[in-house]
Order: C-alpha cells, then sequence, then structure tokens
C-alpha cells in the first residue's frame, strides 16, 4: 500500500494540524515505536478493524476495560436501553447505586465509594482525602507506577530521600511536588528509610499493585507486606491504585491476590477504572466508611462531578460486572493468557530469544529480559530497536500489541485458542529475525 492510498497515514496527517501531536493521549502516537498510528474504525470481539479495513487481533482492549471483548451482546443491550432513558441527568440515579453496591461486593476493604469519571480524578480525590483525613501533606508514589496527570504525580525522584521530587511536566510548578517522595518500587531498605526520615509527616502512600505502566512488573509479597506494616505503624493511608488490576487480575482485584498469601490484608483506600465503567469513561475511589465521610456534603473534603455516575456508564459498567461475575470466567480468562505468555515464551526461546513473562487473570507483561525485572529502572534498559521490531513485525502480521516497551497487554473473553495460536505463530517468525 503506498502513502497516497494509506487512510491511516491521510487521518495522522489530517489529525496533527487540529490535535496536539495527532492524538487525544499521547502513547497512540507511535513516537515510542515509530511508524504511522492506526486509526480504529470499527471492533468486535477479540478484533479491531483499522481506516484501511485490515483486521487486527487486539491485545490492549482500550487499555484494559474490554475485559469481554468489543460489543459484547449483553452490554450493548444495557447501554441501549440506558440511552433511550437520557444521557445525563446531573441527579441521582438508582444504577449508580447498583453499580456502588456491586463493586463494594466484591471489594470488602471498602465501606463506601464515589464514581467518577476517570481514574487521574479518582487517584487526585483520593490522595485529597488521605490529606484531609490525616492532617498531612505528604506522599509516597513509585518510580514507574503511572497514577494519572494530576499535578503533584507528574514527578521523578529527587536527589535522595531526604529531597522530595522534582516534576516530569512542563507546566507543573516545583512547589506543587515538593510533598511528593518517589521511590524505587520493590526497594525495601528504601521503603524503610523513607518512613523512619517522613513517616510521621505521610498522608499516604499510592501504589499500583501490579505496575502497568512499566509493562507488567508486580509488587513481591514481601515487598507488599512492609507497604502495609508501615503504614499502619506510622499512620499513613496504604492507597491501591487499581485501575488497572481492578477486576481485571482477578473477581476481587489485585488485592484479594495478595490476601491470599498475607493474612488479613487489605488497603485503606482503593482507586478503579476501566473494567468497572465497561469502556465507559467511569472510575472510583472509595475506603472505609469513617474515612469516606470526609467528603463533602457530610465533611469537610471538597469533590465534585457533574458527569459523575453517568448513567450510560452505570448502565455499561453493571453490565461488564454481571457477566465477569459468572462462574468460571475469570478462571478461563487466566488460562488463556497463561497459553498466549507460554507460548510466547517456547517460541522465543526456540530461537535463542531472551525472554519473559508474568500474568495475572487477564493481564500480562512480556520483557527482552532472560529474567523478569522488578523496577522502572531495569524496565527502561530493554533494548528499543529489537522491542520496535518485534512491535512492527506483528502488526504486519495482524496482532496488535502495546505500541510502547512500557505498556502492559490484556486479554479478553473473547480470544479464542486460535487466536492465541495465530498470535504465537506470529511471534514465532518475528523471533526468528531477531
Amino acid at each position: 500500500m503506498t502513502a497516497a492510498t494509506d487512510s491511516n497515514q491521510t487521518l495522522f496527517d489530517r489529525a496533527r494540524k487540529v490535535i496536539p501531536g495527532g492524538v487525544n493521549s499521547p502513547v497512540r502516537a507511535f513516537k515510542a515505536v515509530g511508524g504511522t498510528p492506526r486509526f480504529v474504525a470499527r471492533a468486535h470481539g477479540a478484533y479491531f478493524w483499522d481506516a484501511n479495513g485490515q483486521r487486527y487481533v487486539d491485545y490492549i482492549g482500550s487499555w484494559g476495560p474490554m475485559i469481554l471483548g468489543h460489543g459484547h451482546p449483553a452490554v450493548v443491550e444495557a447501554v441501549q436501553r440506558a440511552l433511550l432513558e437520557g444521557f445525563s441527568y446531573g441527579a441521582p440515579t438508582e444504577r449508580e447505586v447498583e453499580l456502588a453496591e456491586a463493586i463494594l461486593q466484591r471489594v470488602p476493604s471498602m465501606d463506601m465509594l464515589r464514581l467518577v469519571s476517570s481514574g487521574t480524578e479518582a487517584a487526585m480525590s483520593a490522595i485529597r482525602v488521605a490529606r484531609g483525613a490525616t492532617g498531612r501533606s505528604k506522599l509516597i508514589k513509585f518510580e514507574g507506577c503511572y497514577h494519572g496527570h494530576a499535578d503533584a504525580l507528574l514527578v521523578k525522584a529527587g536527589s535522595g530521600l531526604a529531597t522530595f521530587g522534582n516534576p516530569t511536566s512542563a507546566g507543573v510548578p516545583p512547589e506543587v511536588v515538593q510533598h511528593t517522595l518517589v521511590l524505587e518500587y520493590n526497594n525495601i531498605e528504601q521503603l524503610e528509610d523513607a518512613f523512619k526520615l517522613h513517616g510521621r509527616e505521610l498522608a499516604c502512600l499510592m501504589i499500583e499493585p501490579i505496575a502497568g505502566n512499566m509493562n507488567f512488573v508486580r509488587a513481591s509479597l514481601p515487598f507488599m507486606r512492609r507497604c502495609r506494616e508501615l503504614c499502619s505503624q506510622y499512620g499513613a493511608l496504604l492507597v491501591f491504585d487499581e485501575v488497572m488490576t481492578g477486576m481485571r487480575v482477578a473477581l476481587g482485584s489485585a488485592q484479594s491476590v495478595y490476601a491470599r498469601d498475607i493474612p488479613g490484608f487489605e488497603p485503606d483506600m482503593t482507586v478503579l477504572g476501566k473494567v468497572i465503567g465497561g469502556g465507559m469513561p467511569l472510575a472510583a475511589f472509595g475506603g472505609k466508611r469513617a474515612l469516606m465521610e470526609q467528603l463533602a456534603p457530610l465533611g469537610p473534603v471538597y469533590q465534585a462531578g457533574t458527569l459523575s455516575g453517568n448513567p450510560v456508564a452505570t448502565a455499561c459498567g453493571l453490565a461488564t460486572l454481571k457477566e465477569t461475575g459468572k462462574p468460571g470466567f475469570y478462571e478461563e480468562l487466566s488460562r488463556k493468557t497463561k497459553l498466549l505468555m507460554s507460548g510466547l515464551q517456547t517460541a522465543a526461546t526456540a530461537e535463542g530469544v531472551p525472554f519473559s513473562t508474568d500474568s495475572e487473570g487477564g493481564m500480562f507483561g512480556f520483557f527482552l529480559f532472560p529474567e523478569l525485572p522488578q523496577n522502572y529502572a531495569k524496565v527502561m534498559t530493554t533494548d528499543n530497536a529489537r522491542f520496535n521490531k518485534f512491535f512492527h513485525g506483528m502488526l504486519e502480521r495482524g496482532v496488535y500489541f502495546a505500541p510502547a516497551l512500557y505498556e502492559a497487554g490484556f486479554m479478553s473473553a473473547a480470544h479464542t485458542e486460535a487466536d492465541i495460536a495465530a498470535t504465537v505463530a506470529a511471534a514465532s517468525e518475528i523471533f526468528q529475525t531477531l
């Protein structure tokens, strides 16, 4: 296909004239891997079709929420019914109560939650509640964990534990991030030192239990246990950002996975998104009743949103949770994800390509390393050129993985074993060239 007949390129050229970078979220621009972004024309099941009519097996699923696949009949029906009733009211509905009840039933660490419209909004609001409830200002986050683009979270590590973070984005004043301490993921010694220095001033520690923005890196059990112990010891709140992992890695989210091995384990607050909205703009944050009652109109912590609890989004989320709650859903999803990972591992090993994989439920990651990395610094030593060659080789063969080496992948219930076999076969061809 020539550039003149490539509809993706034509659309990208048009987009760059009216949208910064031609995209409404940076990773979509293919800047990390090069080439032209695929403009999606439609999607169904485990596939989407681009502007040229090319079909792809989709392993990003709108970055996680499409756990049932695109256009699941029960979800489409629920959304269509909701649309006919009205798009938005700016007033309470029964459906938002039902969705809150459904989420709380799955995540017992929360007594109450509030619905919002994005993961960024949920994370930002959770931090505000933590600060309001504790009367403290400082917080800990970890390098490589992404909690949205709120100013206080766009920060990189300072020069040492006594030095708080530096902005990673223009437009964020240094004084806005002066209370944010950035630590290395899975580094227990550094974590302990940080609490010794700042523990009594910390409002919260926010963490992705399985980081999905440095590919797929899970917090080790000893590390997570220590996070919980130190937060309890110093009176800081442990905030789980489960925007990616919530209802994606297990019925009870990632916190239920850790609770299997750490008796009595639970976070103080949880941030959710993606799957709970089924692909619609919807997120939530929640915790114990006494904590959540700090929110207006009951308490002094202000938070509001015109479109929060949107009736169409809640219909989509409820229908999605109903389907994922059916017996055996997560077991089958996990089986297929592991089948893909083991297939890729076998294909890479056969060609002598250093390769490692990990997965939980329907979320996965793979690395061009002989062993799994434990932190962001290691992830970023990946050979970009080799990854880009792998990515474009798969894209040419109709398989769409994340267009960046630092993003996790997602399996859906709609993927078949034939899709997985075709993916592995395509990867095997690419591994021969690496």
